[in-house]
């Protein structure tokens, strides 16, 4: 699925002649509004007069109730009473009085970015339209970004697409296009304050999980999930069970026969017994720590390397199991750790939200980690804005990796560029992230831990939507219920405290379904590790790796040293922390090779890295 959102003036029907796609939806002017292809039945139009709202993907749309709201609204902006009363996952986009207003999802699994074509804004669902009618070139600045690790770059340029000149939508923004064709990001959405206990809290999570859903399992309708044995996604199998689905699960064991992933699992599938249940070996080829993008994956990845690009070969093998089952649509626990479990600035927030109670938790986190006491009271007493903490990270990008007994408590993860990464790919990312400091953003939310959440949320909101882009051709749609914005509104606006109660592991999401899952399976109170699951997809593909480093086209770029990145491949380390930019490396060296060449992409953005 894609689409193209063009503004309601004469200036788009250049753009728009331009486009070839099946579907269209037109403005009242008769202009073309909003043009592509996307499934039957996935975009609702709503009319009031010469008013029209499209919503594309699964929501509790009330039809007549939405005609109504709509021919109230006196300007795009009374849109928000519409997007914040609606359950599920979506795009929306109002048509009014010559203006457009168009937004996905909070955290991105919908999102939206835009470019300028022949003097006007342009709109789409993703990069790939857009870089089609621009001839968008590669950015090296941003593609080196990608190589920081773990988890690539920090909020807001994650968001960024390596391609030049498309911009993503900002969180909690929508898109305001006016007569002219001119654009402006306006924000929206906020979290709600963090007031509820944790029984009002559980309430809350339960009735919005229970929409969410509703939105997507009709009786009989078969949905296939992960049922890893974790909380998270175990929670949402019993969930959709409830709702009636057909439900097909997916657990692949784990390697270490100390992760209990496999008992719980198992334990979980035996009291869903109209579900048909799966059980993978994780010795099968398809698994994590493969060499990411092939030449069966070109063009999948039209925003940039993924971090987890070297779970792609595992993903599709599912994929193609699952629509074997005959399912269109597979849930995964994606958020749930995020919503539910604690951050690494958790304990600065409970520092300041109860300062007695609150501070006997961080000394049980504090022992757990082998923290120093005199470490954590400095991480405590930090202060520092988030356009700070930012800076502070770029200072540190090209430093070893810090301590892990060493506590964290600030607004970013601290992201490092491998030891392989040239002087001058370190330099140039470093500018990056000190202009975006500069800029002095504001963070997500004034508390740390909320705001770490967020952006932790954001990189799973984008992992849900680069699968899909990746599995566009395979008729199924990987997707995330804790990600919806009601439910991320639910477990964000109960107290911290609350969220993380003493003595109990995930105690808002356990007290929210309880019920439809068994007492028994919200025993569990730890988490499966997953670090030989890497270390063996390392040893397995070492030689395709190596192969990379041959004529690598990142060496070509200036970005990484060739030479150093053969010696981590082949002296990784002992810990799996180790591996993480050998992966993100990985992704990217494949992702150049698959999805540019010398030809289309001779008009980079000249950065100053070195040729």
């Amino acid at each position: 699925m894609e689409f193209v959102v063009l503004p309601d003036c004469p200036a788009a029907a250049g753009p728009a002649a331009r486009l070839s796609a099946e579907r269209r939806i037109d403005h009242a002017s008769g202009r073309p509004w909003i043009v592509g292809d996307w499934p039957e039945g996935e975009a609702v139009v709503i009319e009031a007069g010469p008013r029209r709202m499209v919503v594309i993907g699964p929501t509790d749309l009330d039809e007549n109730t939405a005609a109504d709201r709509l021919g109230r609204l006196r300007t795009p902006h009374d849109a928000d009473r519409i997007a914040a009363r609606l359950a599920g996952n979506f795009h929306l986009s109002v048509s009014m009085d010559g203006q457009t207003r168009v937004q996905g999802s909070v955290v991105g699994v919908r999102q939206i970015y835009a470019t300028t074509v022949d003097g006007v804004t342009v709109a789409a669902d993703g990069v790939a339209p857009l870089a089609r009618l621009t001839g968008a070139g590669l950015d090296e600045s941003v593609l080196a970004a990608r190589l920081l690790a773990p988890g690539g770059a920090p909020w807001p340029l994650a968001q960024r697409p390596v391609r030049r000149g498309i911009e993503a939508l900002r969180t909690g923004h929508w898109l305001h296009l006016d007569a002219d064709g001119r654009a402006r990001q306006v924000r929206w959405w906020r979290l709600p304050e963090a007031t509820l206990s944790l029984a009002e809290g559980a309430g809350a999570v339960r009735s919005a999980l229970t929409d969410a859903l509703a939105t997507r399992v009709a009786s009989g309708r078969t949905i296939s999930a992960d049922l890893s044995g974790g909380m998270d996604s175990t929670s949402l199998c019993f969930l959709a069970d409830v709702a009636g689905a057909d439900l097909v699960t997916y657990h692949v064991a784990p390697l270490d026969s100390a992760n209990e992933d496999t008992v719980w699992a198992h334990r979980a599938a035996a009291l869903l017994p109209r579900a048909r249940h799966h059980t993978l070996t994780s010795d099968r080829a398809e698994n994590l720590f493969d060499v990411g993008y092939t030449a069966d994956h070109a063009d999948a990845a039209p925003e940039g390397p993924s971090t987890w690009a070297s779970g792609l070969t595992h993903i599709r093998d599912l994929a193609r199991r699952a629509r074997g089952e005959g399912s269109a649509l597979h849930l995964s626990g994606f958020g749930g750790d995020e919503l539910f479990g604690r951050m690494p600035t958790s304990a600065w927030s409970l520092a300041r939200a109860r300062p007695v109670s609150g501070l006997r938790l961080v000394n049980r986190y504090r022992l757990a980690n082998r923290w120093s006491w005199g470490g954590t009271v400095r991480a405590l007493a930090d202060r520092s804005t988030f356009a700070r903490g930012l800076a502070r990270v770029a200072a540190r990008i090209g430093d070893p990796p810090p301590p892990l007994d060493e506590p964290d408590f600030g607004w970013v993860f601290a992201p490092r560029m491998p030891a392989w990464a040239t002087p001058d790919a370190v330099a140039e990312v470093r500018r990056l992230l000190t202009r975006a400091a500069a800029e002095q953003p504001e963070p997500l939310d004034a508390d740390r831990a909320r705001h770490q959440a967020l952006a932790s949320l954001v990189f799973e909101g984008s992992t849900i939507r680069q699968v899909n882009t990746a599995l566009a051709e395979t008729g199924i749609v990987w997707d995330a219920p804790f990600l919806d914005d009601r439910v991320i509104e639910a477990a964000l606006a109960t107290r911290v405290e609350e969220r993380l109660a003493s003595g109990r592991f995930k105690p808002l999401l356990t007290d929210a379904v309880r019920g439809a899952v068994p007492d028994g399976i919200l025993d569990r109170r730890d988490k499966g590790e997953f670090s030989a699951e890497a270390f063996r997809g390392l040893a397995r593909n070492r030689a395709r790796i190596l192969e990379l480093a041959e004529d690598s086209r990142l060496a070509g770029l200036g970005l990484i040293d060739p030479v150093e990145f053969r010696a981590a491949v082949l002296n990784p380390g002992p810990m799996s922390h180790h591996l993480q930019p050998i992966d993100t490396t990985v992704a990217c060296e494949s992702w150049l090779r698959t999805h540019t060449s010398p030809q289309r992409d001779a008009d980079v953005q000249d950065t100053g890295v070195r040729r």
